[in-house]
């Protein structure tokens, strides 16, 4: 099959061209290379694979939106372009809705107006649920945890818009799931929780998993926002990649529907009470940090119930916290060049 990636030399975009060329798949990268780090990862998408067609395309442009979908003619378009923080999102909010919410209806109206008909993987977001008010948060010593969802939080909870990036992000993802309804467009949308892996260049206010070990490793501050025991269900990035082929490959039992993506309760851990001993443990030593306000918009607590993906297209998390975060620290501490 055919695959245009937009956001292709991103993180999760290069880490899936890298995984869907080595299974022998055909890719284009669609990418303005705005995002720190994307030019790096197009390089090195190119060293193993030169001729990968590149087409250096902002979503926020129709035309060039449009060109690039009409002339590719892809059999699965995957839309993980996106502006992706929350404090970047609250400080440039107009940037944050065209990216996210015109930039995802550009690419929904380019399929629709060129009469195609591919499997379209839209890549949204766990801040879609906001703070989830509506579920007690419970102090559990060193972490958060819910009162009430031993599972992890499911689809069906409704949606609360908190933050512009929730906003925008959270209308594109209503424009996926109605375009299916509306227009017939083989769309499934993927609210994803904490991804994280190599190639993903980490900073302060979006990637914490990847910018605390590039920090530690290269010895800069770092500041933990609250009081470092709100959790996350982490996923390593090769789960996701895994989880974007087999909802392809199950297209007529996951066109239409939502997932929640992520690590699941047994691939959680609080961001820095249980996160620090880890690290300190790879680094061989302790880990300084000053301490800082809590962030608007951030969850005390937030865990994926995937098994909805489970039931319709046998997906499943199975790289562990520990083992995820080692590769990306070994990752990191061998390319130290990257982040000078």
């Amino acid at each position: 099959m055919r695959w245009l990636i937009t956001g292709g030399a991103g993180f999760i975009g290069s880490n899936t061209a890298h995984w869907l060329l080595e299974a022998g798949e055909e890719v284009i990268i669609l990418d303005n290379l705005f995002r720190k780090g994307s030019e790096k990862n197009l390089q090195w998408l190119q060293q193993d694979y030169p001729k990968i067609p590149f087409l250096k395309v902002d979503v926020r442009d129709y035309a060039q939106t449009y060109e690039a979908v009409a002339q590719s003619a892809p059999d699965v378009v995957l839309h993980l372009a996106a502006q992706v923080a929350v404090t970047s999102s609250v400080n440039h909010p107009r940037e944050d809705f065209e990216i996210n919410a015109q930039g995802s209806f550009n690419v929904l109206e380019a399929v629709r107006e060129a009469k195609l008909d591919p499997i379209m993987l839209y890549s949204s977001t766990n801040k879609v649920y906001g703070n989830m008010e509506m579920f007690p948060v419970v102090d559990q010593g060193e972490r958060y945890g819910y009162a009430a969802l031993p599972e992890g939080n499911p689809e069906g909870t409704p949606l609360d818009l908190h933050s512009p990036y929730g906003c925008s992000k959270g209308a594109a993802d209503q424009y996926f799931h109605d375009y299916h309804r509306i227009y017939g467009l083989r769309t499934v949308v993927f609210r994803q929780s904490c991804i994280y892996g190599t190639r993903q260049f980490g900073v302060e206010d979006q990637g914490w998993v990847a910018w605390f070990i590039i920090a530690a490793v290269m010895s800069r501050p770092i500041t933990i926002y609250g009081d470092g025991k709100q959790v996350r269900d982490l996923l390593f990035v090769d789960d996701l990649v895994r989880g974007f082929w087999l909802a392809a490959q199950h297209i007529d039992q996951t066109q239409g529907q939502i997932y929640n993506i992520g690590g699941g309760i047994d691939k959680s851990m609080a961001v820095w009470t249980e996160f620090c001993p880890i690290l300190e443990k790879l680094l061989g030593r302790s880990v300084p940090v000053a301490m800082g306000d809590w962030r608007p918009g951030d969850q005390k607590v937030y865990i994926s119930n995937t098994s909805k993906a489970k039931a319709d297209f046998g997906w499943q998390p199975e790289i562990g916290v520990e083992e995820g975060i080692e590769r990306l620290y070994k990752w990191v501490a061998s390319n130290r060049h990257l982040f000078d």
